[in-house]
């Protein structure tokens, strides 16, 4: 059976960014599901102390199960929300911590330094209406990729959500031919 690993970045586990995630977890359903909550984490921020240079790993194990979850897994759907056109906090370090596996490709010659190769979906709401904002973290998880050895293969952006006029079921209908696109591209 085939594996996503869904790390959910918002505070909000029935809020708008986890309407859109489940919008698409419901058409992916078969999959075996890894669902990391970022802030139920703690996850520590990355403190640059070198020893991902070194060895293989963290000197941190508050991310070994994200580890074997993304090592294993087929699809990664980051799901999250906008804050400052970048990641809320608890996603970003677990995302900083992506440094290991940068670390183990160049410092320690580990090619791929993950060996499963994987798809990633990037699921975002952004409370204002500019659909630039998207276009920044799509820029950081695109670096993030190339050392996890994953394509990000499509990017469902819900923008207005802070605004009186976001209507969620026109968004959950309109999303539907872009979900079918994606799919497309994981070979679903």
């Amino acid at each position: 059976m085939k594996s996503i690993l869904n790390i959910f970045g918002s505070p909000h586990k029935n809020g708008v960014t986890a309407i859109l995630n489940n919008c698409v977890l419901d058409h992916i359903n078969q999959y075996g599901l890894n669902v990391i909550y970022a802030y139920d984490r703690n996850v520590k921020p990355c403190i640059d102390c070198k020893k991902c240079a070194e060895s293989e790993g963290c000197i941190f194990g508050d991310m070994d199960d994200i580890d074997l979850h993304l090592r294993q897994s087929d699809i990664i759907i980051i799901a999250t929300p906008i804050y400052n056109m970048c990641f809320p906090s608890p996603l970003k370090a677990i995302l900083d911590r992506m440094q290991r596996y940068f670390m183990a490709r160049f410092s320690l010659g580990l090619k791929p330094p993950i060996e499963k190769h994987k798809k990633m979906i990037l699921l975002a709401t952004c409370g204002c209406d500019n659909k630039d904002e998207a276009s920044v973290i799509e820029k950081q998880l695109k670096r993030i990729c190339t050392v996890i050895n994953a394509d990000l293969v499509g990017t469902i952006l819900w923008s207005g959500t802070d605004s009186d006029k976001f209507d969620v079921e026109l968004n959950i209908f309109n999303t539907h031919n872009k979900i079918k696109e994606i799919l497309e591209k994981i070979n679903y």
